[in-house]
């Protein structure tokens, strides 16, 4: 997933992209197994997950969902996790044409779908605003299919929105970002209407917490959880501080 860095000769090391491949069922299945080449690295073929709605209908609980794509979902979720006012947060599979992927369809490039994270917050402790502004400050929304070496529609940069004030929010927070010259080149992220989302399998969630020592997680998703820590100190769970 994201920075699988890839190597551009094949007389490089192995890349992170294909450690990433191979190591993510290995460490669902056993621990301490020896990471194979990304000769051989491919995406593991997985049971189609199962289908859920991502639609939240305002009113009903104080629980409120929003649906981001960064790149890598291990990264989003790993930050996500830490955040205060954030209740779940699930990795999986939207915006593409295949019912129920698995992640190595995903990994083809050809079902259309985006790597990226479910959030269940409490909108009384978390803005939405607040959320967003997690997002573009964890990730590069001026690359619209890259995220460091990751690349491929599947790590596009996107808001999957639940309903308009959600695309509101988001149109005016782009603008906004777009104005302020923080960037040195224009925000690309997409504006999606949610469809729905299938979480991924098993051995994707909570990733980072259950696999520190990956390599993936120490050279990619470590850095993302830093610079988390590092820009939103006041916004950490209390637990985790």
């Amino acid at each position: 997933m994201l920075a699988r860095l890839k190597s551009t000769s094949s007389m490089r090391i192995p890349s992170l992209s294909g450690i990433r491949r191979s190591i993510a069922p290995a460490w669902s299945i056993l621990l301490g197994i020896t990471l194979v080449t990304a000769n051989t690295a491919t995406c593991m073929a997985a049971q189609p997950a199962e289908e859920t709605q991502s639609d939240a209908k305002p009113g009903e609980s104080k629980e409120a969902v929003a649906t981001l794509a960064g790149g890598c979902f291990w990264c989003t979720e790993a930050v996500y996790e830490r955040m205060e006012g954030i209740e779940d947060v699930v990795s999986g599979y939207i915006g593409g044409t295949v019912p129920n992927p698995t992640y190595e369809q995903v990994c083809s490039k050809l079902t259309g779908h985006a790597e990226a994270v479910e959030i269940t917050y409490d909108p009384s402790v978390v803005t939405y605003e607040e959320i967003l502004e997690v997002f573009f400050k964890t990730h590069d929304p001026t690359t619209l299919n890259r995220q460091g070496a990751d690349a491929g529609p599947q790590y596009r940069s996107s808001i999957f929105y639940h309903d308009e004030e959600q695309k509101k929010i988001a149109e005016k927070y782009i603008e906004k970002l777009n104005q302020s010259g923080e960037y040195n080149r224009k925000i690309v992220t997409l504006l999606e209407k949610a469809t729905t989302f299938y979480p991924a399998e098993e051995y994707h969630q909570d990733y980072f917490r259950r696999n520190p020592n990956a390599g993936y997680c120490k050279y990619v998703v470590q850095n993302k959880v830093r610079k988390f820590n590092r820009e939103f100190g006041d916004k950490i769970k209390k637990d985790l501080k």
